[in-house]
């Protein structure tokens, strides 16, 4: 190797103190030689770089045996620190249109619990008219150009904004005027269908035909004291928590403004119902079936003239949102002593995939390596939003000076990932990637290019694992059937020691958050549809407490019965996981033999009013639970399973010789 800078002959080890004739020749026989190894250099040079643009891939190293090349795998990249200016511009795919101004929501509670809507029995329903018979007051690109996702761009399209309304026909001053082209924004269609009645169709989930739950829109030019109804027209679940009583969100930037309050529950006359249209849905490029669609509506008035309001399915929470929240943790000095904040990977898009490591850093390397770690992670589903409000509740206690934060860390490696999809959490998806694809159920892959979020997440912890005990992991999640909030974990049945040890943890919550936490709606059945699926993939690991926390998009039927849920009862899940982590990883075990010891009593009264009989033997319990416990009431898995959208198209572009 040639080093460079500025040598004394005294420093130069080519520097000959011999009589003049040795030195020319010495000078010449080294002349010669530093030529030959130049051009040898120059040849490896020019050989590495014609393999690698032969090969056609940057995971090959070529090294060099005098002449002969050696090819070796390039080392895996570990995490790489943020820079200075750690958070980039928000990246879309680039043919989505994107409004450049900024949206921000105060957090507030509301004083008092807002209740359930409660049904009178009178609630209409009505049918879709459609735009053949109403009037489109708006209406925007589907923000696929293309069936699949090719490239990304800070900003999204390049182009002009493109008018909502230029489809639309003999408007007037007293029609809404809406808009969704914003981060995490969906609404694809408004049409007047009446004076104030508009039909809403949501956009599908990006590069699918699917998946339409989540909404998000802004709302200007409206009267107060008038009654509006909004109809959704093209919802895909059979039921829904609108049957249940929940209401959907409003804000208005005027009462923000002026009365300091944000996101609280709207709506009348609510009715959710199957209103006889139908979608052919498409997998895998084939037509597979057809869906049939329900619909939301309900009535609400705005409560000031000419206000900009906003509807939501739940308490959106953005990417930039999650970005300025890291932001204020990175600015503090104190929490930096404790908490890493690094880059996991990027997104299809690009998009930047945190993970926190929060420690303490005290001690010697021996007590370090002995910690045991936690793995938390949420939003794995973008239209899940719940899901980032208790992860922020879960970080703030962590990141505490409280006496149970500092011993949390001083106990434990927590390994947090606190957005696994931004870029669904972008473009405004309720389920899917930008691969057109559920990454929940996509764990297992080997497709790491393709499904990146998940891939890394998956190594991170087998690394981990490799390192130090994992005891516990945690994906936070959203339900739209349930109330309350429970959990789905994995039976150890083979394990005779360990029966019912995988009930304990959510047993335990349920007794730190009984107002909010039922342990009846937990499930622990393992189904087959499931495997892909953070929470099984996990366990099979060799984590044993591996979980999915569902936190209902609803509200609580405990405690303050029949209330929804705010972003503050969200926040606290996120505290009552780690008083309860402490109770489950007490040197004193009683907690944990009283929690068993009820298991198995509950156990034995469920088994005893389903089979008629006494169940006396621990024998019976093992042949008898996974009788009489039904499968998780989750999502249709298959409803998103298949390789990612973008290589199945060009599978197609591949052209077949004859």
């Amino acid at each position: 190797m040639l080093h460079g800078g500025n040598h004394t002959c005294r420093d130069n080890p080519f520097t000959y103190s011999a009589s003049h004739k040795d030195t020319v020749g010495g000078t010449k026989n080294l002349t010669f030689g530093l030529i030959r190894q130049i051009s040898t250099g120059l040849m490896s040079i020019a050989l590495t770089l014609h393999l690698g643009q032969a090969l056609r891939t940057r995971q090959l190293v070529i090294d060099f045996d005098g002449e002969r090349p050696i090819p070796r795998l390039r080392e895996p990249l570990d995490l790489f620190a943020i820079p200075s200016t750690p958070f980039q511009g928000v990246r879309w795919p680039i043919e989505y249109e994107v409004f450049k101004e900024a949206i921000h929501h105060i957090e507030w509670d509301p004083p008092d619990p807002e209740p359930f809507y409660q049904p009178t029995g009178h609630e209409r329903a009505p049918m879709p008219i459609g735009e053949e018979k109403g009037n489109v007051v708006y209406c925007i690109d589907p923000g696929t150009k293309t069936s699949y996702f090719t490239y990304s761009r800070v900003g999204g399209s390049r182009g002009p904004i493109k008018s909502s309304t230029s489809c639309a026909m003999h408007q007037d001053k007293s029609t809404l005027a809406f808009e969704s082209r914003f981060e995490s924004g969906n609404l694809q269609k408004a049409v007047q269908v009446g004076v104030h009645d508009y039909e809403l169709t949501l956009r599908t989930d990006m590069y699918t035909t699917k998946h339409t739950q989540w909404f998000y829109f802004r709302v200007r030019n409206m009267k107060a004291g008038v009654t509006y109804r909004f109809t959704i027209v093209n919802l895909m679940k059979a039921s829904s928590l609108y049957c249940l009583g929940m209401r959907p969100l409003l804000y208005s930037e005027r009462a923000a403004w002026e009365k300091g309050e944000g996101w609280r529950r709207t709506g009348s006359n609510i009715r959710y119902y199957r209103n006889h249209h139908h979608q052919a849905e498409q997998d895998n490029n084939t037509t597979t079936n057809t869906k049939s669609l329900h619909s939301l509506t309900w009535t609400g008035q705005f409560p000031y003239d000419f206000d900009t309001c906003y509807l939501a399915h739940c308490y959106p929470y953005t990417y930039s949102h999650l970005q300025r929240y890291l932001s204020r943790l990175t600015s503090n000095s104190a929490t930096g002593a404790y908490c890493k904040l690094r880059v996991l990977c990027r997104s299809l898009a690009g998009n930047a995939v945190h993970v926190l490591t929060v420690t303490s850093p005290g001690g010697g390397w021996m007590d370090r390596s002995a910690k045991r770690a936690v793995v938390v992670t949420a939003r794995v589903h973008p239209g899940e939003t719940n899901s980032s409000w208790m992860m922020q509740g879960f970080l703030d206690f962590l990141l505490g000076e409280s006496d149970d934060a500092r011993l949390l860390r001083e106990t434990f490696v927590f390994k947090v990932v606190p957005m696994l999809n931004p870029d669904g959490v972008v473009v405004g998806n309720y389920r899917c990637s930008l691969a057109g694809r559920d990454l929940n159920r996509n764990y297992n892959t080997l497709l790491r290019d393709s499904f990146p979020c998940v891939w890394h997440t998956r190594n991170m912890v087998k690394r981990l694992m490799a390192e130090r005990d994992v005891v516990l992991y945690c994906d936070f999640h959203g339900h739209s059937r349930k109330n309350n909030v429970f959990m789905y974990g994995c039976t150890n049945s083979d394990d005779a020691t360990q029966r019912l040890h995988e009930r304990v943890f959510p047993l335990m919550m349920s007794k730190n958050a009984n107002d909010k936490f039922s342990f009846r709606s937990c499930k622990f059945r393992v189904h087959q549809s499931k495997e892909g699926t953070g929470r099984v993939v996990m366990w099979r690991l060799g984590i044993r407490n591996s979980y999915t926390m569902e936190s209902t998009f609803g509200g609580s039927t405990l405690g303050k019965k029949g209330t929804h849920f705010t972003t503050r009862d969200l926040k606290s899940l996120g505290y009552y996981l780690c008083d309860t982590l402490l109770d489950y990883c007490d040197p004193d075990p009683t907690k944990t033999s009283h929690c068993l010891a009820e298991l198995r009593a509950m156990l034995r009264q469920e088994l005893r009013e389903r089979l008629g009989r006494e169940v006396d033997s621990d024998g019976s319990l093992s042949v008898s639970i996974s009788d009489i416990e039904s499968s998780t009431s989750g999502s249709n898995s298959t409803e998103s399973d298949g390789l990612p959208v973008h290589l199945l198209n060009r599978i197609d572009e591949v052209p077949f010789e004859p």
